[in-house]
């Protein structure tokens, strides 16, 4: 039997020992910031307690933060340091900090909220930096037009150093492959030969290019010519990029080959995550043994780091080796005590995704057991392995625990909870369904504009339309996200 999570790791304790940790020579405030992992836990109230303590930041620890952070995609507590250091330090804030704001409000409030912060941005603050980062917002939106735009007003600025233009270009490669923008995708890359934009990591950019539309021949024939070409540096990236290429089309046997050269190039401080992704990678083209033998490179870089375990978790579930995640949990669980909601997360999506709904209720039984109440986002994972698999009736219940129990700042996702409104739509459950939706505006889950229009649509005042479709804009959906009618989007 798995091992019981201590009732000590919960949430609110785990932010309580952050803000009150006594003075110890590793208690530094990056000590602190890095024990936050739960992304939930706010970076606001760790900052103003070492601020109460006597102690100071500068803007440069600062920055630092934040660097670190968006590393590990922790893009909402990133947010909260770069908002901090204006609003509670008056710290007067650099273009790259104004374009590190600009890119964090667009992954975490979405492409209109980004495209506001832009316009309250005196103009003589907008540089080469913050337009480049306006670029990569309008690009993950897969807003091209826009993008465009933004890429033109760029070419013609003189203020712009070719580095700077070179990674520009690289995020609209990515953007017309991401399209299907073919003749554009072309047109862009003759464009960069005839500018001699050919360094590295233009050629690497190509290579996910080519991989990106699985156009397997072009990218084979550009990474032969790249490793005869003895003024071009091969990375860990170039034979990862092309690895995922063969992924996409089910060439494993070649993924195997790349991923190998790709395990020889590590170098530097970003070893870690560089091998988690290979975690990913292998377990994508089914190759248990080396899973297990890249998990412990990563212990033995100095432990493993919640964020591992997470990937190594992952991973097994993809390889259906949930006797593996098992003891992978007991080994966390025996050796952390610094909890991380996103762990048991992901083993209940591991069980889920391999049809335990059996154990994942009872791993879930356990976890209630000990500590009395559990996070919403644990019953949000568990209602959405009931939707998979068609018991609306208990993805509903499950919804509604989730939802009650929900932190502050959190959505369900999106394609469960949508489809427990239609489920409940249908069978005519109207009180449940505006208890739930209720509930949901209360903790400010949704805009007043979608609540509106979810009640109405649960009442029958709008037609031809689907939850989904409504909660498209809170959840910054993109039109490529959204199934198409009757398909269900299984994954989280």
């Amino acid at each position: 039997m798995l091992k019981l999570i201590r009732s000590r790791w919960n949430h609110c304790n785990t932010t309580l020992r952050l803000l009150h940790s006594s003075s110890t020579p590793t208690d530094t405030l990056y000590h602190r910031i890095s024990r936050a992992g739960d992304p939930i836990i706010p970076m606001t109230p760790i900052l103003n307690q070492w601020i109460q303590e006597g102690r100071d930041i500068n803007h440069s620890e600062l920055q630092f933060f934040i660097k670190q952070l968006r590393t590990r995609r922790r893009f909402k507590q990133a947010l909260q340091i770069s908002e901090w250091m204006s609003n509670e330090r008056n710290l007067h804030l650099l273009s790259g900090d104004i374009a590190t704001r600009l890119d964090l409000i667009g992954k975490v409030r979405g492409l209109d909220q980004a495209v506001k912060y832009f316009n309250s941005v005196p103009h003589t603050s907008k540089d080469f930096k913050v337009y480049g980062a306006l670029l990569h917002c309008y690009a993950q939106y897969n807003s091209v037009e826009k993008a465009e735009l933004i890429m033109k007003k760029l070419k013609e600025s003189s203020s712009n150093n070719e580095q700077d233009l070179v990674v520009s270009y690289h995020v609209l490669l990515k953007l017309y492959s991401r399209t299907g923008q073919h003749e554009k995708l072309v047109a862009l890359m003759k464009e960069m030969k005839e500018k001699k934009m050919c360094n590295s990591s233009t050629l690497t950019s190509w290579l996910n290019a080519y991989a990106i539309t699985s156009n397997i021949d072009e990218m084979e024939k550009l990474l032969a010519k790249m490793e005869v070409d003895h003024s071009i540096t091969l990375n860990w990236l170039t034979y990862s990029v092309v690895a995922d290429g063969y992924i996409k089309v089910g060439q494993f046997d070649k993924a195997l080959i790349v991923l190998k050269k790709s395990e020889q190039l590590i170098r530097g401080k970003s070893k870690r995550a560089v091998y988690q992704s290979l975690l990913t990678k292998y377990a994508a083209i089914g190759k248990k043994d080396d899973v297990y033998r890249i998990w412990n490179i990563c212990k033995s870089l100095n432990g493993s780091h919640h964020s591992t375990y997470i990937s190594m978790l992952m991973s097994l579930s993809n390889l259906n080796d949930i006797d593996g995640a098992e003891t992978i949990l007991e080994e966390w669980e025996s050796g952390n005590t610094c909890f991380d909601v996103r762990i048991p997360n992901v083993m209940v999506s591991a069980y889920c995704k391999n049809g335990m709904l059996e154990k994942a209720e009872a791993y879930v039984g356990r976890l209630l057991k000990r500590d009395g109440k559990l996070d919403g986002r644990i019953w949000d994972r568990l209602a959405h392995g009931y939707y998979k698999y068609n018991d609306m009736d208990k993805a509903v219940y499950t919804m509604k625990k989730a939802i009650l129990a929900s932190p502050q700042g959190w959505k369900p996702y999106p394609f469960t909870f949508a489809a427990c409104i239609d489920h409940m739509k249908e069978k005519r459950d109207l009180e449940l369904a505006l208890e739930i939706l209720g509930t949901c505006r209360e903790l400010g889950h949704f805009s007043q504009a979608t609540y509106d229009e979810l009640i109405s649509y649960v009442q029958g005042e709008i037609s031809e339309t689907n939850a989904l479709k409504l909660l498209k804009e809170d959840y910054h959906l993109r039109i490529d996200e959204m199934p198409a009618d009757g398909e269900k989007q299984h994954e989280m």
